[in-house]
């Protein structure tokens, strides 16, 4: 299995947090990973994105594995048979004291094909998901500053 998991305090509280991750309409303004994002969060309905991986960002959909308000959003790639591959992704929300937030960006994948895809893509998948929790840290505290 290949884990990329950042942990991150961040000084905003857990609500504006949580606005940040789920106003996808404004990915494009913060997320240098995710520069689309559509779904209605409902487990089992997808997730249509698009992912800057390359120059180009480039489709993909994956599918609604949980979502708990305020607290955990995870979803998963489509499956592929025979245990080609399988991803899960999740973002979660802890309170922290004093008005802070303890945010724990998590994605992992496995498979017998996921170490030609760790080679292929590792770095721009740790680049990306190091980028966007960044980005999910600086909104927030922006957003906490402003209002």
């Amino acid at each position: 299995m290949y884990v990329i998991e950042k942990i991150v305090e961040i000084d905003a509280p857990p609500a504006r947090v949580w606005e940040v991750i789920t106003d996808l309409k404004r990915y494009p303004e913060w997320n240098p990973f995710m520069r689309e994002c559509h779904t209605t969060f409902k487990p089992g309905d997808p997730i249509d994105m698009k992912v800057q991986l390359f120059a180009k960002p480039q489709p993909q959909q994956e599918i609604v594995k949980e979502y708990v308000e305020g607290q955990r959003f995870a979803y998963t790639m489509k499956p592929v048979p025979g245990g080609t591959l399988s991803s899960y992704r999740s973002h979660e929300v802890e309170a922290l004291p004093n008005g802070r937030t303890r945010y724990r960006s998590y994605f992992h994948l496995q498979g017998w094909l996921m170490p030609l895809v760790r080679g292929l893509l590792g770095a721009r998948l740790e680049k990306g998901f190091a980028g966007m929790t960044q980005g999910i840290q600086q909104r927030a505290e922006r957003l906490a500053k402003a209002s």
